[in-house]
């Protein structure tokens, strides 16, 4: 058995996640039966850096998978895409140590929410940005992002749903991109709770709107109570752009 290291793409638009749900649409489903049908039958496993929700894009999502199959690093790609959906792409296939994790090792990822800034909404962009036709502060939503800088107890910016009890992550950098009428939000860390940029970008935007002060950043972080950040910004603007490992 041999190891795969691979880089994928997908449009969640049509997923019900990443995840593998009872009689659900997701992307670790669509990739599973694929590989099941290369293997003639043999259950095939694939473990993923982490999952994305429904409607949620990946650019760079990572995923892991072992094969007796004899072929060859080179081919694997276009075997898989051949027999794949057209909403989800592989990218690269790696031949990699059998102790490698796609999960537990990775060091960092690199998420994108897009936002649509144009009064009017761009109905072929519906299911890839989140249209937000208001005036924005961007320069007041900048200094709220700097109190999410470096390492804290994230519990207010994520999903009440969170299972996981270690909320301490880093972020070491949030970076914004005005493009014409679109703003792009560049969020790079350590680790990323469940709905954690969604509810940061969906905070930002209240003080863009003048609805928060850059400083409730902070008095937010010590309640570590999900009730006190502002609303989750809709999936569809949210992209797994790249996982980072050693």
């Amino acid at each position: 058995m041999k190891r795969y290291k691979c880089i994928i793409s997908y449009d969640g638009s049509g997923f019900s996640g990443y995840q593998v749900q009872p009689n659900k649409r997701t992307v670790q489903s669509e990739l599973e039966a694929v590989l099941t049908k290369m293997h003639k039958g043999e259950h095939i496993k694939v473990s993923a850096s982490g999952r994305t929700d429904a409607g949620v894009h990946a650019k760079g999502q990572v995923i892991h998978f072992d094969s007796s199959l004899p072929i060859s690093e080179e081919k694997w790609a276009n075997a898989l895409n051949s027999l794949l959906p057209e909403d989800l792409s592989v990218l690269s296939v790696l031949k990699v140590n059998s102790s490698f994790h796609a999960r537990f090792d990775a060091i960092g990822k690199e998420y994108h929410y897009v936002l649509q800034l144009s009064k009017i909404r761009d109905p072929f962009m519906r299911y890839f940005a989140c249209h937000y036709p208001y005036e924005l502060n961007i320069e007041a939503m900048k200094e709220a992002s700097r109190f999410f800088l470096g390492t804290h107890d994230f519990t207010s910016f994520c999903s009440a749903k969170t299972e996981v009890k270690d909320r301490v992550r880093t972020i070491e950098k949030i970076d914004f991109i005005i493009d014409k009428n679109s703003l792009t939000l560049k969020f790079f860390g350590n680790g990323f709770l469940y709905n954690m940029v969604r509810i940061l970008t969906g905070t930002l935007l209240e003080v863009g709107i003048g609805k928060r002060t850059p400083e409730e950043m902070l008095h937010i972080l010590e309640k570590k109570d999900r009730r006190f950040a502002g609303k989750t910004a809709p999936a569809q603007g949210l992209y797994l752009m790249k996982v980072f490992y050693e």
